[in-house]
């Protein structure tokens, strides 16, 4: 086997990257760049009606929204069916596969006897050791001739070693009767050809090890490392399904969740490091490791995700958050902010960043420098402005006409205000929030006034008042 690790993530283009797919996605490509090997992507087409050029292009999009980047350029398994018929034909010469003359209705007789006698109803074909003398010219598929005995190991670096007894295992077809591959031939000549180490996938494909296994061994191919994780169940230990919400990559996108913070959550699914919750890249590819692969499945739980994406704004920086924020209102639909509103933003980036669970709220939160004036404050704003409160803010503002401009100095001015008319500070930061930004829930009033300026702090507040 190569000293360099090679995994792969791939895709059937039928719709949607799933969460599911995306969470195998970020598996292999975390064990690959973790260890300096490579990561490729393989779109396995073959099933033509339901294949879609729309479908392929929302999974490479999902992929890019993630961050997941791949080596090389994507494979399409459709485009290599010549390749996968080479490889049929070879183990037909080398008597490791046999032509099967039997029809579908001789396979579905034979099994309705199995049934009748009670024994299995594994089709044996009576084509298997015929002689070539006796074959028809006829329509025929080609089958493997998997062992009848003993048992295959599928030595699984997640599920432990796994035995299935050959008599389970049936003659499967490698080419149908008109030439065209099975996909179960497909995936094994391309894993080899790609060059394919390690394959870390579902555990819903763990069967299908054991029977790939026949071709890798037929054509004296090396076994790949199998991995073979857990599914992803809703928050009530079910099957992950529509009744529980958002199934698809791009729906955690429109939710307004940044890309970082899918990576953790998605790495924390089903994966663990010690009691470690909240990571970088970086850590997660240093710590990635199948061992911390668990045996159960893994449950969605958005209050982890929102908890997980709080940390990940917090610390994020402010341009890199800023363009990601562009990126979600595009992808929403959203007008795009102009050169004022990027320029404010950025610069309250600190404030609106603090504790957001997601895009939407922190856009919330800035809309104090998103608004302009004149500022037409909602119902419950305008409550706090009242004729005694207009009276006090007409007083500060020339207060603040030469006052020093720094958050401290700021919050003693108004204070001293306050407390000149016998009020809390809290009584005249309600007239304030309605006259910055129009909004009862805002934050702080002094963070807003620094961050707006003199020039517009003065100004807001003077149309408040009048």
């Amino acid at each position: 086997m190569s000293e360099t690790v090679v995994t792969r993530f791939a895709p059937s283009p039928t719709g949607f990257l799933h969460i599911g797919g995306a969470r195998t996605a970020l598996f292999n490509w975390l064990y690959a760049r973790g260890r300096g090997g490579q990561f490729l992507l393989r779109i396995e087409d073959t099933d033509r009606a339901r294949s879609t050029p729309e479908a392929t292009e929302a999974i490479l999009t999902g992929l890019r929204w993630l961050g997941l980047d791949w080596d090389d350029e994507p494979i399409s398994q459709a485009a290599r069916a010549d390749r996968h018929a080479q490889v049929a034909r070879e183990m037909l010469a080398a008597g490791r596969a046999y032509k099967c003359f039997s029809t579908q209705e001789e396979i579905e007789a034979y099994r309705e006897a199995a049934r009748a006698e009670a024994r299995s109803t594994l089709f044996r074909s009576p084509w298997r050791d015929a002689d070539a003398a006796s074959q028809p010219d006829a329509p025929h598929v080609i089958r493997v001739k998997a062992p009848l005995e003993g048992e295959t190991v599928i030595a699984d670096a997640v599920q432990g070693d796994v035995r299935i007894r050959n008599d389970q295992l049936d003659d499967m077809v490698l080419l149908r009767s008109d030439g065209t591959p099975t996909y179960m031939l497909a995936v094994v000549v391309d894993d080899h050809d790609m060059g394919v180490t390690h394959v870390i996938r579902g555990d819903d494909h763990l069967n299908n090890a054991a029977r790939q296994m026949l071709v890798y061994h037929a054509m004296g191919w090396q076994v790949p490392v199998w991995a073979h994780i857990p599914l992803i169940h809703g928050p009530d230990g079910k099957k992950l399904s529509k009744r529980h919400g958002a199934l698809g990559v791009e729906e955690y996108r429109a939710m307004g969740y940044p890309a970082a913070a899918m990576r953790n959550y998605l790495a924390r699914l089903g994966w663990s490091h010690g009691d470690d919750e909240f990571f970088s890249d970086a850590q997660a590819q240093e710590w990635f490791d199948l061992g911390g692969i668990g045996k159960s499945p893994a449950r969605l739980d958005f209050k982890k995700l929102d908890h997980l994406t709080a940390q990940h704004m917090s610390v994020a920086d402010d341009a890199a958050l800023l363009h990601e924020l562009q990126d979600y209102l595009a992808a929403t639909g959203a007008p795009p902010l102009d050169e004022g509103q990027l320029d404010g933003l950025l610069r309250a980036m600190p404030l609106v960043k603090d504790k957001a669970k997601g895009f939407p709220q922190a856009i919330e939160k800035a809309h104090f420098v998103l608004t302009s004036r004149p500022i037409e404050p909602d119902a419950k704003a305008a409550r706090a402005l009242d004729d005694v409160s207009r009276g006090i803010l007409k007083e500060l503002t020339p207060r603040l006409q030469n006052a020093t401009w720094s958050r401290e100095l700021l919050e003693g001015v108004v204070t001293a205000l306050a407390e000149s008319h016998g009020l809390g500070l809290g009584k005249l930061a309600q007239p304030l929030r309605a006259a910055l930004a129009g909004r009862s829930s805002t934050p702080s009033v002094f963070d807003m006034m620094v961050v707006l300026g003199r020039e517009e702090t003065m100004a807001r507040i003077a149309d408040a008042a009048a």
